[in-house]
C-alpha cells in the first residue's frame, strides 16, 4: 500500500468528506472531541461532500469538511498547513457565519444550534503543551460557561510526538494517522476501529483514479506556489524596510560607512540606495 499525505487538500476532503464512508468522520469526531455515552455522534450529514476540483479552475474553494449530527449540531473540520496572518479571525468569522446562517430571521434565534470548529494545524498555535486544546466562552473568574453554542478545538500536529508502538487511545491513533500516514506501507496491526480502518483504505492512493491523482499532485504544486509567493512577499518587505532604514539614516547625516556598520550591509549597497533615491 501507499498512503496519501492526509494534510493535502484533496486527500483530506476525500477521506473525511466521503458520503459513502461516513463512519470515518463519525469516528474522528467522537475521538477528537472525546464524546462518550449520549454525547456520541451516531449519524452525520456532510454539507459539502467531496468533489474533485477542476484543475484548470485554479484551486479548491472549500478545503474543509462541514457536517451536522443527529442533534443538528454543526461541525467544521479544517486542515491548516501554514500559520497565515489573521487565522484566528477567519476561524471566528467562519464559525460565526455558520452559526447565524442556520436561520433567516433574527426572531428565530432560539432555533440556533451549536457550532464546533476543529482545526488540524501543522504548526504550533497555542501555549498549551498538549497537542489537543479546547476553547470555550467562559467567565474569567468562575469558569462558568453560560454561552455554550460555540467551541473551538485545535489539534497541533508538531506537538504530537508518539511513535506507532506507543499508541493506546483511538484519539492518538487518529492523530498519528493524519501526521504520519504517508510514511507507512501497511495499516498498523493495532487499528481495530471501523472508521479509522476506512480512513486508511481511502488514503491508499493505489485505489485512486488518475483524475484524483492528478488533482492530488496539483494541490501540492499550488501549495508550493503559494508558499513561494509568501516567501517572496516577506523578502520584498525586508528589502523595502532595509532601503527605508538606509535612507532615514542618510537623511540624519550618517555616512555610508556608519550606515554600513549599523545595518551590516556593504558600503556599495548603501551608496546604490542613496544614489537611486537622488535620481528619482
Amino acid at each position: 500500500m501507499k498512503f496519501a499525505d492526509v494534510k493535502n487538500d484533496i486527500a483530506f476532503r476525500k477521506i473525511f468528506g466521503n458520503e459513502n464512508r461516513k463512519e470515518t468522520l463519525i469516528s474522528f469526531l467522537n475521538a477528537v472531541l472525546d464524546f462518550h455515552g449520549d454525547q456520541r455522534i451516531t449519524q452525520v450529514a456532510i454539507l459539502n461532500p467531496y468533489q474533485l476540483p477542476k484543475l484548470k479552475g485554479g484551486k479548491v474553494t472549500i478545503i474543509d469538511v462541514k457536517a451536522t449530527d443527529q442533534a443538528g449540531q454543526t461541525y467544521i473540520v479544517e486542515m491548516q498547513v501554514g500559520d497565515i496572518d489573521g487565522f484566528e479571525k477567519r476561524v471566528l468569522y467562519y464559525s460565526s457565519k455558520s452559526y447565524s446562517d442556520q436561520i433567516k430571521r433574527a426572531d428565530f434565534y432560539r432555533k440556533l444550534l451549536p457550532v464546533i470548529f476543529i482545526g488540524i494545524l501543522d504548526f504550533e498555535h497555542t501555549e498549551n503543551k498538549r497537542y489537543i486544546s479546547r476553547s470555550q466562552v467562559r467567565d474569567i473568574e468562575t469558569g462558568e460557561q453560560t454561552i455554550k453554542d460555540m467551541e473551538f478545538t485545535f489539534v497541533e500536529l508538531p506537538k504530537f510526538k508518539l511513535e506507532l508502538h506507543e499508541l493506546k487511545t483511538l484519539t492518538e491513533k487518529w492523530v498519528y494517522f493524519i501526521k504520519n500516514a504517508e510514511n507507512l506501507e501497511v495499516i498498523p496491526e493495532n487499528i481495530h476501529d471501523e472508521g479509522l480502518i476506512s480512513a486508511y483504505e481511502e488514503a491508499n492512493v493505489q485505489t485512486w483514479t488518475q483524475e484524483e491523482l492528478d488533482a492530488y499532485e496539483y494541490a501540492f504544486m499550488r501549495e508550493e506556489d503559494d508558499r513561494a509567493r509568501l516567501d517572496k512577499a516577506k523578502e520584498d518587505g525586508k528589502e523595502e524596510h532595509k532601503i527605508n532604514t538606509i535612507l532615514k539614516l542618510h537623511h540624519k547625516n550618517k555616512s555610508a560607512e556608519e550606515i554600513s556598520e549599523l545595518l551590516d550591509v556593504s558600503i556599495k549597497e548603501v551608496l546604490q540606495v542613496i544614489e537611486s533615491q537622488s535620481n528619482t
